[in-house]
């Protein structure tokens, strides 16, 4: 597979995706984007642009979604909300798992595993994490929960009444896997989550692809 090696090419892009019948429909409002914006801003230390959707609960147009945002927007880690219980209208595990060409099953493992530290239900939660490959072009696709405070949980950690780290976040391996598939060099805010390479992979500070 032919990866994006362009030296310019420098931005994070990230697709989100809140996933809801009745938020996309106007019955309510929305709070799945607005706590990813918020958390990756504060997250986020190189740069970062960002592309939000708002769609129902319907698989075809979720994997349409999907595709748009890793081939056309060349977002190279994609972000969903939404629609991973067990309910009937909830597809966007599988739909994930149709647009994506390899599973990374270890970030959904780790999401129940802190989530269940606070409710029994997490064992009923279905988040899926894939790569999706095109010729020139590869993106993280990762599925979240639809609770603002289970989104911030599962990117950043846990931590102890002191702020020691008792379980790491998803995101922490997030910037790695972007390198491994060939996207630019995301560098994280330490105080929010601390992103984990090995000595042989890590840049000076400010250094980016």
């Amino acid at each position: 597979m032919k990866m994006n090696t362009d030296p310019a090419d420098q931005t994070l892009r990230i697709g989100l995706v809140s996933i809801s019948d009745r938020a996309s429909s106007g019955t309510y409002q929305d709070e799945g984007l607005p706590a990813l914006c918020d958390w990756l801003t504060a997250a986020l230390f190189s740069s970062f642009e960002i592309t939000t959707r708002l769609i129902p609960d319907e698989r075809p147009v979720i994997e349409a979604t999907l595709i748009d945002l890793v081939d056309n927007a060349a977002c190279h880690l994609v972000i969903t909300t939404g629609g991973t219980g067990p309910a009937r209208r909830d597809v966007t595990p599988e739909a994930t798992l149709a647009v994506g060409t390899r599973e990374m099953p270890g970030f959904g493992e780790q999401m129940r595993q802190i989530s269940l530290r606070f409710v029994p239900t997490a064992i009923l939660s279905r988040q899926v994490a894939v790569i999706r490959e095109t010729a020139v072009h590869a993106a993280l696709i990762m599925n979240l929960p639809g609770q603002p405070k289970a989104i911030r949980e599962t990117l950043e950690g846990l931590r102890d009444a002191e702020g020691k780290l008792l379980m790491a976040g998803i995101f922490a391996a997030v910037p790695y896997c972007i390198d491994l598939i060939g996207g630019p060099y995301a560098q994280t805010n330490d105080a929010v989550v601390k992103a984990f390479r090995p000595k042989s992979a890590l840049r000076p500070a400010g250094a980016q692809k």
